[in-house]
């Protein structure tokens, strides 16, 4: 083909409805935005590869250690919380992954406002709860 066969209407301007008003260019542009074919893959990939640990068994000696630095504790705080001090511990607990088998260590520090040994739970001045049984350290702050 050459141009030839396009010489009457190449000098044309370009047709304008008289029904429908131009589109404005951001609207045009929305058109050929990418398309994403495979829809959260992005999300998927990223918690695969999200690395959890399994807890692991604290020996007697660890948990002995564990057992003593709570009591301190709760002498600190004078009958368990109810009228005494805030003392400031650091602990490192375990907090399952509710997506993947384990999960991960998170270390605390704050000012304890209660032990609650029904619910067996430190309880922080900023209410939150941890679990005793997910310690796997405690630090008595002097």
């Amino acid at each position: 083909m050459n141009d030839a066969s396009y010489a009457d209407i190449i000098e044309l301007s370009r047709p304008v409805s008289k029904r429908h008003p131009r589109m404005p260019l951001a609207d045009r542009a929305a058109q050929f935005a990418p398309f994403a074919a495979l829809n959260g893959f992005e999300e998927e990939l990223q918690e695969t590869a999200r690395q959890t640990v399994l807890p692991r068994e604290l020996d007697e000696s660890e948990q002995t250690l564990i057992n003593d630095r709570l009591q301190l504790l709760a002498d600190r705080m004078g009958a368990f919380g109810s009228s005494g001090s805030h003392p400031q511990i650091t602990i490192t607990y375990f907090v399952p992954d509710f997506h993947k088998t384990g999960g991960t260590y998170q270390t605390k520090t704050g000012a304890v406002k209660k032990i609650d040994l029904n619910q067996r739970s430190i309880i922080f001045t900023d209410d939150t709860p941890i679990n005793i049984d997910s310690l796997a350290s405690c630090e008595l702050i002097l």
